[in-house]
């Protein structure tokens, strides 16, 4: 039917040619839409398409259509507004289209196939197939590998190891699910690779190595991963890490034939390997032709630093100096500094080299220009001695080539370290002349070369040099801490504290950096009785060195002055972890657990210190003293005659073993003890008075003849008080007693004890006979030595650069806080 009617409103060639537009606005029922909706197999076939499939237009917003009219969706989503009755809409848009008009009231939404209730909710993927559980497997083991290797990262080796293995196992799984679903073919290789590749890298980071080797060999030997062959790169650093050299070569040679050509990079870093490992064999002459070869294709610092090394093992001069020759010429692929420095009349510039002048590239460039220059100084404090007769002319060869170089501002460097080296040589005459030299160069070079003289003639004790270059130092650069701290120690050797930490605090001012400031304020609040203050220094200082002994003795000697003994226990027993073997705070620690109390503790710390340092008086006395109080008098014999023999001239010592042998019954070995020691000191009044009463009591003849040289020898003491106290100023009335046990009283053994300066409690124990001969302790307030309460001593400022850091290692005279103590 509908054919028909197509054939009826056809018109053929020839016919009604005069109407040309003639059947225009005819009516095609084909294109009728209007039963669209009721054809059940059209609908069907619209469901089947993702249009069937989209959720119905947006419901009407209230107020936005009229009333009982539904507004057409725009394309952009937005409904359009109309207005009650038959009245015409008002347009989208503000400038009406020409002959166009939106009408927002011909009916409800552009709905053709009537879907405008809710849409149909989504299918559920189905989680149980096999294909989903193989993905969902995969996804688990990359987040394995992931998580491994941030463990790596952040340090934790065997967690990341932990991770790999349990990657590992369900890959495998993962491999075996493809394959009983026959999926062998879409096995993904780069996740296998990742997988072995991962695990290796944590067998070798957990030193188990023979696992990683086992590993790579899995990796390389597997056709099917391409480009593995560099992989031997690894394992050769396994080999060199095991000192096995000849396979790691090996290795290398192999990786080397595997990269290709273009890879240059790559392969620059392998021959530098196999150089250096040729340098390891001993096998110069093979190691100079791999740096050679990397110096004439892509020069680097260390490659022709190594290359100077090689030479010099070989003893060749000439090659040497071409070799650093080449050194000054390698580029070091730095901008201009200039670009870093504020322009005063740009501020939008000036925010921007804020930004830009610390941030991760310019920390690179410091790094290489820090690299650079301290390959070019190592170098020329190597060869200089080899190159020329002497090591001054050979510097003097390497100043001249610094300067004509690109490296001009490492000369000044290279100077004073030849001043150093002067000073290595003990030879301070030259070394202060080469660091005259400088006073009227520029100020950076003047300020190091006074600060260096300055230091050098403290060491001499020479103070107004000492002062006068600190003070040069610090007219050229009032900025330089190192200066500020010599001017400080010069004050504190004079006994003026309060000016010397002033300039201490000026020092940590410019540099918060500086522990030998920092140290020195520490001590000089000490002094001031500024216990607070002095603690919070330290404190500080602890934060920076975390197992400075000096500074965790000088934390606990605080505390012990301040009363807190809790908190001085604890940080001697912190510092005898950390020196272990120091037998004045093993002693200083026994000190505090005697004032406590506890015995049986400070004989085990006074005892390990003994055992260290067998000669230390004052804890040989402590021992002696604790058996005589345990009732061992017995032990206490074998102290006492250590003692004896570190002061063979101290009479007490042998009284008292004489005492110990009488007190433990056997009087016969004590008779000829004090028979001895009356042959060796026979002024001795109570040597004398033990032999009459001993003998006495033994019954022995000799009793009369002993009493009587005891009369004889109380008279001449008698005699030589009285000539000691017509000595005497007038009204002191005291007779110096000497050559008796009762003149230990009040010295020491080995001399009269100074006053202790630090405000230490009394410790430790002293022995004393009474007037029956029977040994008793004496209270004593004993001061144990110790190491580390000296201030530092002055700083030798080392020369460097704006963009370096400061070098001290390998350098003799360091910046450290152990070095240049000051005396107390």
């Amino acid at each position: 039917m509908n054919r028909m009617s197509m054939m009826e409103q056809t018109n053929l060639a020839g016919e009604d040619e005069d109407e040309m537009y003639s059947g225009f606005n005819d009516y095609n029922a084909t294109l009728d839409t209007d039963d669209l909706q009721h054809d059940e197999s059209f609908q069907k076939a619209v469901m089947r398409t993702s249009h069937g499939r989209r959720p119905p237009p947006t419901g009407k917003i209230p107020g936005t259509a009229a009333k009982g009219r539904g507004a057409m969706p725009s394309s952009m989503g937005r409904l359009t507004t109309g207005q009650a009755g038959g009245e015409m809409a008002r347009p989208m848009t503000a400038v009406r289209a020409a002959g166009y008009t939106s009408f927002g009231n011909r009916g409800g939404g552009f709905d053709p196939l009537n879907q405008s209730g809710p849409a149909p909710p989504l299918e559920p993927k189905p989680e149980d197939t096999p294909e989903e559980k193989i993905k969902q497997l995969e996804k688990k083991v990359n987040e394995l590998i992931e998580e491994s290797c941030f463990a790596n990262s952040t340090g934790d080796l065997s967690l990341a190891l932990e991770k790999a293995k349990e990657a590992g196992r369900k890959e495998r799984v993962l491999v075996r699910q493809r394959e009983q679903q026959s999926m062998g073919d879409s096995i993904n290789l780069d996740l296998t690779y990742s997988v072995l590749f991962n695990l290796a890298n944590q067998y070798a980071a957990n030193e188990m190595y023979n696992e990683a080797l086992n590993t790579y060999n899995v990796i390389v030997k597997n056709k099917m991963f391409s480009n593995a062959g560099r992989l031997k790169v690894n394992m050769g650093n396994i080999y060199f890490k095991q000192r096995n050299f000849p396979k790691s070569i090996k290795f290398y040679r192999m990786a080397l034939d595997q990269v290709p050509n273009a890879h240059k990079e790559m392969r620059t870093k392998i021959m530098q390997n196999i150089g250096i490992v040729f340098t390891k064999m001993g096998q110069y002459n093979d190691a100079i032709t791999s740096f050679e070869h990397i110096m004439s294709e892509a020069p680097s610092f260390k490659t022709g630093f190594n290359l100077i090394l090689c030479y010099f093992a070989l003893g060749d001069r000439e090659k040497m100096k071409r070799a650093f020759q080449k050194l000054l010429t390698v580029d070091l692929k730095v901008d201009d500094e200039d670009k870093y420095l504020a322009h005063s009349d740009d501020k939008q510039y000036n925010l921007v080299v804020e930004v830009i002048k610390n941030d991760s590239l310019r920390q690179n460039e410091r790094a290489r220009k820090y690299e650079a220059e301290n390959c070019i100084k190592t170098a020329a404090k190597i060869i200089s001695p080899a190159i020329e007769p002497t090591f001054a002319s050979g510097y003097d060869w390497c100043v001249d080539q610094v300067k004509n170089s690109q490296y001009l501002d490492l000369a000044h460097d290279l100077e004073i370290d030849k001043a150093i080296m002067y000073l290595k040589q003990k030879d301070f005459n030259q070394a202060i002349e080469t660091l005259k030299s400088f006073e009227k160069k520029d100020s950076k070079v003047a300020s190091t070369a006074a600060t260096n003289l300055s230091f050098l003639y403290f060491l001499e004790n020479d103070m107004a040099q000492a002062d006068k270059y600190a003070e040069v130092a610090m007219q050229a650069d009032r900025y330089n801490p190192s200066a500020l701290v010599n001017k400080g120690n010069v004050l504190y050797t004079k006994g003026d504290f309060e000016k010397a930490r002033e300039f201490y605090k000026e020092a940590l001012q410019n540099d918060s950096s500086c522990v030998e400031a920092q140290y020195n304020l520490g001590l000089t609040n000490k002094n001031l009785k500024r216990l607070e203050d002095a603690l919070d220094c330290f404190y500080k200082l602890h934060a920076i060195l975390r197992n400075s002994p000096q500074v965790m003795y000088q934390i606990a000697d605080i505390h012990d002055q301040l009363e807190d003994t809790a908190q001085a226990t604890e940080w001697f027993m912190q510092l005898i972890g950390v020196a272990p073997t120091d037998t004045s705070v093993l002693a200083r620690t026994g000190e505090i657990y005697d004032n406590e109390g506890d015995k049986s503790q400070a004989f085990q710390y006074y005892y390990d210190s003994y055992r260290y340092f067998p000669s230390n008086i004052p804890v040989i006395e402590w021992l002696g003293a604790y058996y005589i109080d345990s009732q061992f008098c017995e032990k206490a014999i074998h102290y006492f005659e250590r003692a004896a023999i570190v002061q063979p001239n101290q009479v007490k010592w042998q009284l008292m073993i004489a005492s110990c042998h009488r007190r433990s019954g056997n009087y016969q070995q004590a008779l000829e003890t004090y028979k001895h020691i009356h042959r060796k000191f026979p002024e001795n009044v109570e040597c004398l008075k033990f032999l009459v009463r001993i003998c006495s009591d033994l019954g022995l003849k000799e009793a009369q003849e002993y009493a009587t040289k005891l009369k004889k020898a109380e008279k001449a003491k008698e005699l030589k008080d009285q000539r000691a106290s017509s000595g005497t100023r007038r009204g002191s009335g005291r007779a110096k007693r000497e050559g008796s046990a009762g003149s230990d009283r009040e010295t020491s053994a080995g001399g009269s004890r100074k006053p202790s300066s630090k405000g230490r409690r009394s410790g430790g124990n002293r022995l004393d006979l009474d007037d029956d001969g029977k040994p008793y302790q004496v209270s004593n307030k004993q001061e144990i030595d110790s190491t580390y309460s000296d201030p530092l001593g002055p700083q030798m400022e080392r020369p460097k650069t704006a963009a370096a850091k400061r070098n001290e290692h390998d350098e003799l005279f360091d910046e450290d806080v152990g070095d240049d103590l000051l005396p107390e």
